[in-house]
């Protein structure tokens, strides 16, 4: 695993905590064997390797995640996939469970979280450090932002995307100068303070944050001695008074590769199962909005050793295959299967996404459906077509995206009546 090129300088002086304890209770039932971060994504990825790649593609390797809820899933993830290198002591991505150092209590907030293990900050003695959120999509080069933090002689900075005004009730908005000097935070107003010069937006905040070190662990020691537990809430509007606050805009952030017919500054918080399934969309078609096809920023992940996926006698369009699927005599549209799947002979899925380890039997159909992982869907199912007799047996969104949860047992597609077990993933 090679970073690319970095602004952020001497990543030495830099350490990330990357907030990936979320519980993710809107994304149910996907979350109800696994944390948010820990959730599949795309014919390959976890959420979690969307901030990760991120911050190692920045030059940014001392990074710990700070985990809570549901974390198994996680861990075995970040163990199989993210070791960066053993040689060099400063190189890595631990997982740092919840250590009750401060009583027998869960984290209560991001900033608790944080100020739980102020220890590792002390320890490594860093210039900056980057609070970073583990339940989005996105591509960002962090170093950009390092350099506006730095060229502000900021103490704090925090990522601001501009979204449209109307939709100010699902964010926290961040109220800045001209010059992005931060002067107040709204917390889901009906109706936000705009950016200036731009009446019809506002910026919200990512939940991604650059901050001074020395500056961080006073205002954290100040919050627990206030019971204070949120960045968000508590600790920034805090600082507002007596440290140098800067909205840094996303929007003018660009990674390598990019290509034309892409959404320059995409970030999607996927925190829904219909806002997870419209994610999915995006990475599909000839020009997609979010190409995760980029040498220059690639998205890492697991090293499957698994081989390529096999399709026979097919009719598929616009979909992507993970590696050791099986496609027999079916009909497969604008949908993702992911590895070790199997899809049997006259099966249809159209607008789907087929998880890991999945079995798709004769002659079933399924349409706008999200198929959780080591479940067999038995021959002649419909699942899609009939919303009404649906929801009597399946959680059914508002908007008709039907979930079949993950499987109870471990079952393996490939193996002979679904057992021998898989690829290590």
């Amino acid at each position: 695993m090679q970073p690319n090129q970095s602004h952020a300088g001497n990543r030495n002086s830099i350490m990330a905590m990357v907030m990936a304890g979320g519980q993710g209770s809107r994304l149910r039932p996907l979350t109800d064997k696994r944390s948010k971060p820990a959730v599949p994504f795309g014919s390959r990825y976890r959420i979690i390797d969307f901030v990760l790649s991120n911050l190692v593609n920045s030059g940014i390797s001392t990074i710990y995640l700070l985990v809570q809820y549901k974390s198994q899933s996680l861990i075995e993830h970040v163990r199989k996939a993210w070791t960066i290198s053993p040689l060099f002591p400063d190189q890595f991505v631990t997982v740092v469970p919840q250590q009750m150092h401060n009583g027998k209590t869960w984290f209560t907030g991001t900033a608790d979280a944080v100020a739980q293990n102020l220890d590792l900050i002390e320890s490594h003695h860093p210039d900056l450090v980057l609070v970073f959120g583990a339940d989005h999509i996105y591509r960002m080069d962090v170093g950009r932002m390092i350099e506006h933090h730095l060229e502000r002689d900021a103490d704090v900075t925090v990522a601001a995307l501009p979204v449209a005004r109307e939709e100010s009730s699902s964010f926290g908005v961040i109220v800045a100068d001209s010059d992005g000097r931060v002067r107040g935070f709204e917390e889901k107003p009906a109706q936000g303070t705009p950016i200036p010069d731009d009446p019809s937006r506002v910026y919200a905040s990512m939940g991604n944050y650059v901050f001074r070190a020395g500056c961080l662990v006073r205002a954290l020691r100040d919050a627990q001695r206030n019971g204070e537990t949120d960045f968000g809430s508590h600790v920034l509007p805090r600082m507002l008074a007596g440290s140098r606050v800067f909205a840094y805009d996303f929007a003018n952030n660009r990674v390598p590769g990019l290509k034309s017919y892409e959404e320059q500054a995409y970030w999607r918080d996927v925190g829904t199962i219909d806002a997870y399934y419209a994610a999915h969309q995006d990475v599909l078609g000839a020009q997609p909005i979010l190409d995760l096809f980029n040498p220059r920023w690639p998205v890492f992940s697991s090293n499957y050793q698994g081989p390529v996926a096999r399709v026979m006698d097919s009719d598929i369009d616009n979909s992507l295959l993970g590696a050791a699927t099986l496609v027999e005599g079916a009909r497969v549209r604008n949908s993702i299967v992911r590895r070790e799947a199997v899809i049997e002979e006259g099966a249809e899925i159209e607008d789907s996404i087929i998880m890991d380890y999945a079995r798709v039997s004769k002659g079933a159909r399924l349409r706008r459906v999200i198929v959780d992982r080591h479940n067999l869907i038995e021959r002649e199912t419909s699942i899609g077509w009939d919303l009404e007799q649906d929801r009597a047996s399946l959680p059914v969104t508002d908007s008709g995206i039907v979930v079949v949860p993950r499987g109870r047992t471990p079952f393996f597609a490939r193996g002979p009546r679904g057992g021998g077990g898989g690829y290590s993933d």
